[in-house]
Formats: structure tokens, C-alpha cells, sequence
């Protein structure tokens, strides 16, 4: 029997929903889960070296986000529109979510301001629209409007994110990113890695702890809600991600000689094993010990109960949206092959809640070791 979306249901208070980071990056809370028995404790997320042993390889996620939030007015009308690049087709033709999209017939034409109103030399035409009720837009622009976002655009951050006025606006670019950000794309910020400081990964590498990157850079698909009435019948989102030789080379010895790989973060996760099921097509399939391969790609990975995780040893993890395909993961992970990790990773969260933990992007940590 197919497992039903209604089951990953739970009730989060709403003052439970992080508004604004930790005043200190690694003073999040952490809550441990023990996947052998679900026994939880509560820690301080600098905690997390007594959790990491010498061989250990952490990996993370540094995709940068992008200022992918824009604002104009309609050419013909002056009515307000708010943009979210969603995805590039070329330079200066993406994907955008248009809002009111009802006024963003084809042909419309948007003339673009910054932050504070001021005009700019940005313009857009809408071309079409897709299924997802996406808007594909043209920018006519002195250059690559990528290269002018950090003047024209704000930060992208979540629908449950609240932002009366732009006065924290400066402050999020800071923190809605993290420390070790480098290549640009995401429109979302994976947010485990939120929590790390330069000097508590410097730290984490004095111990004996390999750090390594990969790059997935995260789209809006990330938030999106389960809304099929079974699991299996959700439409997985696209994402794009990078694999460096090093990093690939790294994770395969930790793997043959027995060593824990640590995921920071479910897009960290969803990259590995894409890697790891695509090399399993190409491998000896009697060797005991996975490996992956460097590359560039796409992936649509879903990952839900009762699948099965063979390069990622424990996972680092925000707390995640009821029915989201995150949670989904998450309750997978908390026991691979099994269907129990729907009740383990629902109680975690009700234990969280209960203990008053804060919730979703800029909220606390878990450890699932």
C-alpha cells in the first residue's frame, strides 16, 4: 500500500517559524537523533564536535544564493510587479514567478527599479508561460542581469519569512547565506550549512574531520508541498549539480575504508545518492562498497520511505514544512529500508516543538546520527 501524504501531517505553532537567524551562526540549538534506538538530546549547535570523529569526511553545500527577488512596474499601466527568477534559459532569458501573474499576459512589458525605487536601465518583456505557471521573460539590460542583481535584487527569502519594512533586508544578505558560499544559483539557501562558522570548521578540520564541497544549487521546488494524495505520485523537482574529482575522490576512500560521510543539508544528500544510483548502473554490482563519479547534471532524485541511502552516514538537517518532500527525506533516512522513520522523525519534531526549538530556514538544527 502506497504511503499517503496526509500521513507526514503534523501541527506547528506558528511563533515556532524562525523570522530571523540565531544572533551568533553556531549558537542555533541541535537536536540529536539517534537512529539504532530515536533517542533524542538536546544540544548547542557548537556542540556538534562531540558528535564527529577523527576520519570523518563532512560535506557541504556551497552554492551561493542569488539576489533573485526583483521589482518593477507594468510599462503601460504602472502597476506593481514583483519577480523571482526561478531558472536560466540563456543570458538574460529565465524563468521567473510573476506576481499578480494575472497582469503578465505575453507581451507585457516591465520596467525594473532597485530596492529603494530608483529606476534602472532593466527592462523585461514577458514571452510565454508554462505549466507551472511560470512567466519566461527577456531582459533588455546594459549586460547579464546577473551581473546587476546585487544593486537591482533583494534577498529570496521563504513565503513564511515575514519582512514588514526592507530594514533586516541588509542583514539577511549576510546571513541567508553560507560562510563558504562560492559558485552563484540557488534562489533558496540550503540551510543546514547556516550554522557553520569559519572558526568552528576550522576547528571541525583540526580534529582529524575532512571538509569537503559539492554544488546543488537549490530551486523554489524546494518549498513546494507535497499535493498528491500519494507520495509516489508527486512530480519530483529539477535541480542542477557539480561534483568536484577531489571531492568525489575524498568521499569514495572515506567509503572503502569504512569511514562515516556526513551530509550537511537534504540538497548535500540528494546529490550523493543521485551520484551513488547512477554509478550503481555502471559498477560491479558484487562489490560491497558504493563509489560515485565526478560530473556535472540534473537531478530529479526522490527520496521517501522505505528507500535506501548508500554514501551518506548521518545526515545534519533543519527542521522541515509538514508534507514537504524534505520531511520525506528526513523520515527515510531516520531508518533506510524501513517505513518506521515516518513515526521516528514525526516525534522528533513533536519533541522539538514541545522543547521549543525554532522552526524551518532560519531555525535550529538536527544531527541524525
Amino acid at each position: 500500500m502506497s504511503m499517503r501524504t496526509s500521513d507526514f501531517d503534523y501541527e506547528l505553532p506558528s511563533a515556532l517559524i524562525a523570522q530571523s537567524p540565531a544572533p551568533e551562526r553556531d549558537r542555533s540549538r541541535l537536536l540529536i537523533l539517534s537512529r539504532d534506538d530515536g533517542r533524542v538530546e538536546h544540544r548547542q549547535f557548537c556542540d556538534i564536535l562531540d558528535y564527529l570523529r577523527r576520519g570523518d569526511v563532512l560535506v557541504l553545500n556551497n552554492s551561493r544564493v542569488i539576489p533573485a527577488r526583483l521589482r518593477g512596474i507594468n510599462a503601460h499601466t504602472g502597476g506593481q510587479f514583483e519577480v523571482l527568477l526561478v531558472e536560466e534559459n540563456a543570458v538574460n532569458d529565465w524563468w521567473v514567478m510573476l506576481r499578480p501573474g494575472r497582469r503578465a499576459r505575453a507581451g507585457t512589458q516591465i520596467l525594473f527599479h532597485d530596492p529603494h525605487g530608483n529606476p534602472s536601465q532593466v527592462r523585461g518583456v514577458v514571452l510565454a508561460n508554462n505549466d507551472e505557471g511560470h512567466r519566461r521573460l527577456r531582459f533588455t539590460c546594459p549586460s547579464d542581469i546577473t551581473d546587476l542583481l546585487d544593486v537591482l535584487g533583494e534577498v529570496p527569502l521563504p513565503p513564511y519569512i515575514n519582512r514588514v519594512d526592507g530594514s533586516q533586508l541588509e542583514a539577511d544578505r549576510l546571513r541567508y547565506q553560507t560562510v563558504y558560499a562560492q559558485p552563484a544559483g540557488s534562489v533558496a539557501a540550503p540551510t543546514a550549512g547556516l550554522h557553520f562558522t569559519e572558526p568552528l570548521l576550522d576547528e571541525i578540520r583540526s580534529r582529524g574531520i575532512q571538509v569537503c564541497f559539492l554544488t546543488l544549487h537549490v530551486g523554489l521546488g524546494t518549498f513546494a508541498p507535497v499535493k498528491t494524495e500519494t507520495i509516489a505520485g508527486h512530480k519530483m523537482h529539477e535541480e542542477r549539480y557539480e561534483l568536484s574529482r577531489e571531492t568525489a575522490g575524498i568521499i569514495n576512500q572515506a567509503k572503502r575504508t569504512g569511514r562515516r560521510v556526513i551530509a550537511v543539508g537534504t540538497t548535500t544528500v540528494r546529490v550523493l545518492e543521485a551520484l551513488a544510483a547512477e554509478a550503481l548502473l555502471h559498477q560491479d554490482h558484487s562489490s560491497p562498497t558504493p563509489s560515485i563519479r565526478a560530473g556535472t547534471g540534473r537531478t530529479r532524485i526522490f527520496l521517501y520511505p522505505p528507500c535506501d541511502f548508500r554514501i551518506a552516514d548521518a545526515l545534519l538537517t533543519n527542521f522541515h514544512l509538514p508534507c514537504s518532500t524534505l520531511l520525506l527525506l528526513v523520515s527515510a533516512f531516520a531508518t533506510p529500508k524501513e517505513t518506521r522513520g515516518r513515526e521516528m522523525g514525526l516525534a522528533a519534531s513533536v519533541e522539538a516543538i514541545r522543547e521549543g526549538y525554532r522552526f524551518f530556514s532560519y531555525g535550529d538544527a538536527m544531527l541524525i546520527v
